[in-house]
């Protein structure tokens, strides 16, 4: 009867060599973890830049300084667009997200999962705490009331996720976006929209670019 040898590289499963081997597949092995929690730039910065944008555009064409009209448009349609980019841009981090963390386990899953749900909260409660208040304000200041609400809560959620994520363009994001939003509530209704569209909408979406290009040269 023959017998069949199998002959077994040792090599596969041998520890490293050196400690030096092991702290680069340690490096190796965070980097890969690391990249697949990353999240897509396009996808995350691009539909607030362009819910800013197009929303916030929309409010100054149609309720522009000392209540001039730019462009004549029906007065429910600026809010009823920017509310909708808004919901579908917040979806649209939310599931993002909630899949990253999907991707591992433990404190990461639940940091992915956290943010991502953190941002419906703290817009769901903020939407009605102002609800409950706006009636009592004028008319011109309703409107500079949300829209300020609503960006610095964006702001901040930038911010905390700079934190989560230790990342420092998050931060820079966040405080941009803080400074235009306090800018555009000093100038008062009308030119907030103007600040927020351009400043903001447009600085998410240069800021996603700029973030999605460095990623490719990587």
């Amino acid at each position: 009867m023959r017998r069949k040898v199998v002959y077994v590289n040792e090599d596969d499963d041998a520890p490293p060599e050196s400690p030096a081997e092991s702290l680069a597949m340690i490096s190796r092995e965070r980097d890969a973890v690391s990249r697949s929690m990353r999240l897509n730039p396009l996808a995350y910065y691009l539909p607030w830049g362009f819910a800013w944008l197009i929303g916030f555009g929309l409010l100054f064409l149609r309720y522009g300084p000392h209540g001039r009209v730019y462009v004549p448009m029906p007065g429910w349609l600026p809010l009823v667009v920017l509310v909708t980019l808004l919901a579908g841009a917040a979806i649209s981090t939310i599931a993002m997200s909630a899949a990253k963390g999907r991707h591992v386990h433990g404190r990461s899953s639940w940091q992915g999962a956290a943010y991502g749900w953190t941002w419906f909260l703290a817009f769901s409660g903020v939407g009605s705490t102002l609800g409950r208040f706006t009636a009592y304000l004028p008319e011109s200041e309703r409107g500079l009331l949300w829209a300020s609400v609503s960006v610095g809560v964006t702001a901040i959620m930038y911010l905390a996720g700079s934190a989560i994520w230790l990342s420092r363009e998050m931060f820079v994001l966040g405080a941009w976006v803080t400074v235009v939003n306090i800018a555009g509530v000093a100038a008062g209704p009308g030119w907030h929209s103007l600040l927020v569209a351009l400043g903001g909408g447009g600085g998410l979406i240069l800021f996603g670019l700029a973030m999605w290009v460095r990623g490719r040269r990587r």
